[in-house]
């Protein structure tokens, strides 16, 4: 158990912050995904940016010392200034940028637990490790406790939050007239995701986030999601399936009185998706399996 816990820290930091020694070979990528939308690929969370007459409209941003290069990239598209950005929730990064970014002028918004989280340290009790609080230039200045909608750049943008998800603070951002939807990490693409219960999120409230999101959009739909490549609905409905799986075995070995060290070590819980590579990334077959069963054996 120690020496998992060890590499789960290990894992993370990699995740997380690794490269900043590495920011001269790090490149911001952009891709068209639909109409005025742009997917931005670099170090950290999926950036998407609208683009049009009323300015650039941002998601994310990323490390602090990516921000030039991210601004670089988004004048490679457009000459008009960011004038919103938008936080998914409040992991570094995703959020890293935030000063920066205001100090470009940008207006800051995101859920109000975002702002809360920001505001204060934050310790992560299974990694021993403290995120200190954020300068006040960094946080949210406009927050909402549930929907939100922007009208800019010919689109009606809908922001809404889900609950106990990836965090207690995530939000989903909809352009309607693209029909583009930036999940944040509330789906990591073609892998197992992080579901983060010292910020509040669980297994049941991701689930839930991801059948909202199937609920608003259709087969045509183009998903950014927080890490990993460009999806859609299908293989969005595929990902809720293999979570709601490994939930289903999970939670049968809790009502049959298994213990979290028993479910951790069961392969076989999650071996159909192992197989599949969905845990040779950031979180592995046995963190996920010690995730469920955290968050699932309140209801035992």
């Amino acid at each position: 158990m120690k020496f998992q816990k060890i590499t789960l820290i290990l894992a993370f930091f990699l995740y997380s912050f690794i490269g900043f020694s590495q920011q001269k070979e790090v490149q911001i990528k952009a891709s068209n995904v639909a109409n005025n939308v742009y997917m931005l690929v670099g170090q950290g969370g999926n950036i998407a940016i609208s683009v049009g007459e009323d300015g650039v409209f941002m998601i994310d941003d990323q490390f602090a010392p990516l921000t030039p290069k991210i601004l670089a990239a988004i004048k490679s598209v457009t000459d008009k200034p960011v004038k919103f950005l938008i936080n998914t929730h409040w992991h570094g990064d995703h959020t890293g940028g935030n000063e920066n970014m205001q100090k470009e002028g940008a207006v800051i918004v995101a859920h109000e637990n975002v702002r809360k989280r920001m505001s204060v340290d934050q310790f992560n009790k299974e990694r021993n490790r403290t995120t200190p609080a954020s300068p006040r230039e960094a946080l949210p200045v406009i927050t909402f406790s549930k929907d939100v909608s922007f009208h800019f750049n010919d689109e009606d943008i809908f922001i809404f939050h889900v609950h106990e998800a990836h965090t207690d603070g995530d939000a989903m951002v909809y352009f309607t007239k693209s029909n583009v939807l930036h999940m944040g990490d509330t789906y990591f693409q073609g892998k197992y995701p992080y579901i983060d219960l010292n910020s509040g999120g669980s297994t049941q409230g991701y689930i839930a986030a991801i059948k909202k999101a199937l609920l608003l959009i259709n087969e045509d739909t183009k998903i950014i999601p927080g890490h990993r490549n460009v999806s859609d609905k299908a293989a969005l409905q595929n990902y809720v399936t293999m979570l709601e799986e490994i939930e289903k075995n999970i939670l049968a070995e809790i009502k049959a009185g298994k213990s979290e060290e028993e479910v951790t070590k069961n392969t076989l819980l999650t071996k159909k998706y192992d197989d599949l590579k969905y845990g040779d990334w950031f979180i592995s077959g046995e963190v996920l399996r010690k995730t469920f069963y955290r968050s699932l054996q309140k209801l035992k």
